[in-house]
């Protein structure tokens, strides 16, 4: 019984594979391949500490492609989503939920540079069109960088290249370094150290502490007595407001300038209230951007979602962006590679941080904004790097 079941399964089969390609036959390959709808798969944090990012990002994504009339390349889409709950043990696992279960034909994601790290695995070995509107783990467009992979956001380094320079400019000669001891630490610090001592700054002392702790006292106390001109610091989140609060309670501000990663300040301004006030950063966007592209992007995201754009919005609005010019370069046939990779390495996002261009190793090449903060906002005070690009250091697309 066992051996004609099985016989009969295996002719049922044949049958239908043989009727699946005498169809192929009759359909060209070009309408076939446009046929359906675009499967666009969303890993984010939608639980957590990051979950507003993981909502601001889809926000900012799902805007760019609805003022395109909700398509791509002329192409109906259907939306898969995966909470990632920034958890890197779980990232391998969650990527293949989309691209082995769900068999989406792009997959966005996401905040956390340690689930980017499995994100990143499952890319390169399926070779699925891969997007990436936050993380800014160096490997994803150095050593680990990929044909199919693109980022839309920054690289860990790229704020602080930019602030090395400001800060010598203003005479403050002699820094103090401090972050967390984790890998977006040490890749900022990587930036700070290179631009700073290659303006002809001293780096005195660099301090650290493990993740996410924040008692910050101790080492406060350090840095007082080393009198430096200047403090230089990769903090971000709620952390962020502690640390800069805890530095005025300290008696450090109004004495020793307080420099940092633009997101020290992002999102944070009214929980840091007054001990913000003068912090100066670098970023690649602020909401204070006089351009009329910017005002016309912060004024229909609100409309549309009732809250106001951060930078997240923004990096997910690019990514939505990035998406639209390689699938209309390709007319919606997202299986011609080589073509629609082009056309995404090629693309000029006209965003609202200001226009920007893709690395050869798929980084955004784009401005980096001097901001002070006044009266609770970043205001922007000039142009701390111009067309900023990340060095792509070990990159072999192959």
């Amino acid at each position: 019984m066992t051996t004609s079941t099985s016989r009969r399964k295996v002719l049922t089969s044949s049958a239908a594979l043989v009727g699946a390609a005498s169809s192929t036959l009759l359909i060209p390959a070009q309408s076939q391949a446009q046929t359906g709808k675009i499967r666009v798969g969303l890993m984010l944090p939608y639980s957590g500490a990051f979950a507003p990012l993981g909502v601001a990002i889809e926000n900012g994504v799902r805007m760019a492609i609805n003022e395109q009339g909700g398509k791509l390349g002329g192409r109906e889409i259907e939306w898969f989503k995966v909470d990632d709950e920034s958890d890197p043990s779980k990232g391998i696992e969650n990527a293949n939920k989309l691209v082995q279960r769900d068999k989406v034909d792009v997959l966005i994601g996401t905040v956390h540079s340690g689930v980017q790290m499995g994100i990143q695995r499952v890319a390169r070995d399926s070779g699925v069109l891969s997007l990436i509107p936050n993380a800014g783990v160096h490997a994803a467009t150095r050593s680990l960088c990929a044909p199919n992979v693109f980022r839309t956001s920054f690289s860990n380094s790229q704020p602080t290249l930019a602030l090395g320079q400001t800060m010598v400019n203003k005479g403050h000669k002699k820094a103090v370094w401090i972050t967390w001891k984790y890998a977006a630490g040490d890749e900022a610090f990587e930036g700070f150290k290179e631009s700073y001592t290659k303006a002809g700054g001293t780096i005195i002392k660099e301090l650290g502490l493990p993740f996410p702790n924040v008692e910050f006292q101790a080492l406060l106390t350090e840095i007082a007595a080393l009198k430096p001109d200047a403090v230089a610091c990769f903090f971000a989140g709620p952390s962020g407001a502690k640390f800069m609060k805890d530095f005025a309670a300290a008696g450090l501000k109004g004495k020793i300038a307080l420099y940092g990663s633009g997101f020290l300040t992002e999102g944070v301004l009214q929980a840091a209230g007054p001990a913000a006030d003068g912090v100066m950063t670098t970023l690649h966007y602020s909401d204070s951007l006089d351009t009329p592209r910017n005002k016309k992007f912060r004024l229909e995201y609100a409309k549309t979602f009732k809250m106001q754009p951060d930078v997240y919005a923004v990096q997910g609005y690019d990514t939505g962006l990035l998406l639209i010019q390689g699938a209309n370069a390709v007319k919606g046939d997202l299986s011609k590679k080589p073509d629609l990779y082009k056309a995404m390495q090629g693309a000029v996002i006209d965003s609202p941080r200001g226009k920007w261009t893709m690395s050869k190793t798929h980084n955004p090449i784009q401005d980096m904004y001097l901001r002070v903060v006044e009266n609770g906002e970043n205001k922007v005070i000039g142009v701390a790097a111009k067309a900023l690009a990340d060095p792509g250091t070990g990159c072999k697309m192959g």
